[in-house]
């Protein structure tokens, strides 16, 4: 596996459905394509795009997006609708839920997440931070990254 990886968001995409019963209006076809995952299986990053139409969505995982292309309106119990476009960024905790009516078309980047019970995300900072000690005299770093 490369430690270093490349990708592009111009890529070929592949149906990924919305649950039918999530959907509230029109005929929303979703596709996408994974651009990079990690090792671990925990986080990964996404291309996704939507046609027009109107649907829920329940998070049960940590995603932030980037709209590339085209716009959404999100609500969500707590918040009002709200109309987002290419740049705009949204962060939707593991629980989230969201209503998204989709103008068009969008486009956007994702990356997601997978949330740790707290015992093993603690126990993976601290095994990290040791790793970086123990480890980081062994390793030369490059002069170009010294300085940053």
């Amino acid at each position: 596996m490369a430690l270093i990886e490349t990708n592009n968001v111009v890529v070929s995409l592949s149906p990924r459905p919305i649950e039918p019963s999530w959907i509230i209006e029109g005929n929303p076809v979703a596709q996408g394509c994974l651009l990079s995952q990690s090792s671990d299986g925990l986080a990964s990053t996404i291309v996704w795009e939507c046609s027009e139409g109107k649907f829920n969505w329940y998070y049960d995982f940590d995603e932030t997006i980037m709209i590339l292309e085209g716009s959404i309106v999100l609500e969500s119990d707590t918040m009002g609708p709200t109309r987002y476009g290419p740049g705009d960024v949204i962060f939707f905790r593991d629980g989230a839920h969201a209503r998204w009516h989709v103008e068009g078309r969008v486009r956007k980047l994702a990356f997601c997440r997978t949330t740790q019970p707290f015992i093993l995300g603690f126990a993976a900072k601290v095994y990290n931070k040791i790793k970086r000690v123990v480890f980081l005299s062994e390793k030369r770093v490059a002069p170009g990254l010294a300085s940053t």
